[in-house]
């Protein structure tokens, strides 16, 4: 059997397995075509490993990870603490702090004086 022909028919075979339709393919035989096999497996095929016709193994696909956020704000909004609708937002008149005594920089400057 040459490189180039891909994997034996005669070591692969159909079956279900929990409702998933799977190949077997004996040890020698991956060995063999390894990236062949993971190639299928990498399309979505469940590859089920066999050594003298007995399962020994099951090869499936890493299921991709979420998309993990570092921004905190984005965590923020995807947690529904805070919203945006996308418009510029309303800021509130600032607050008056000084309600017509001295100021404590005032007050600071005359106690060192």
């Amino acid at each position: 059997m040459s490189a180039e022909n891909g994997p034996s028919v005669v070591a692969s075979a159909e079956l279900v397995v929990s409702e998933v339709v799977a190949s077997q393919v004996s040890v020698r035989d991956l060995k063999t075509h390894l990236s062949e096999w993971l190639g299928r497996v990498q399309a979505g095929e469940v590859v089920e490993v066999t050594s003298h016709r007995k399962p020994i193994a099951r090869i499936t696909a890493v299921k991709p990870a979420e998309p993990t956020c570092t921004n905190p704000l984005q965590k923020a909004i995807d947690a529904g603490l805070i919203s945006w609708s996308g418009q510029n937002p309303v800021i509130p008149p600032p607050v008056k702090l000084n309600d017509g005594g001295p100021l404590m920089s005032d007050i600071v400057i005359e106690d060192r004086g």
